[in-house]
């Protein structure tokens, strides 16, 4: 494969997966579920595949993703109009602190360190234990602090939908 092929076919690629974006909305590499997660990866190893091997073709790649996203927009809007699916194909967030603890049983089972767990907290700028109210380990994979430096308590409509097993 020449130089030239793999640029002509990485202009045509990031156009056409722009152009899908741009149609297909905002969702396209939000990374609000498992499902989102795993579009966002399979889309950028469509692109790399495309761009870089030979035995696909730039028409095979922009089938591919357009396959992908519309995949992902079906299977979104179908985890929101049904809640037994969506508790069968997403993860629940999971509570990994509350109101300055550290729940222990949960960050067993989500595979989360204390030290990790301590990482996020300076990330997010929490000074002190008692001043956090809540972590969050998101379906995503990303982990929410809410902290507060005065006593206001947290309201619990942050939560809804959070696993609290300890």
């Amino acid at each position: 494969m020449s130089i030239l092929t793999i640029a002509l076919n990485s202009t045509v690629i990031l156009v056409a997966a722009l152009i899908i974006t741009r149609i297909a909305g905002l969702r396209t590499f939000a990374k609000m579920s498992s499902i989102d997660f795993a579009t966002t990866i399979a889309i950028g190893s469509v692109i790399a595949s495309t761009i870089l091997s030979s035995k696909t073709s730039v028409l095979e790649g922009i089938v591919a993703l357009v396959s992908i996203v519309v995949i992902q927009l079906g299977s979104a809007s179908l985890l929101k109009k049904s809640n037994l699916l969506n508790k069968l194909l997403t993860n629940q967030p999971l509570l990994l602190m509350k109101d300055g603890e550290i729940l222990h049983e949960n960050l067993d089972r989500s595979g989360v360190s204390e030290s990790d767990l301590m990482a996020k907290l300076r990330e997010a700028n929490a000074l002190k234990f008692e001043n956090v109210k809540a972590v969050v380990f998101e379906t995503t994979g990303d982990i929410s602090v809410l902290h507060d430096s005065d006593d206001e308590s947290l309201d619990n409509r942050l939560l809804l939908g959070v696993e609290d097993i300890d």
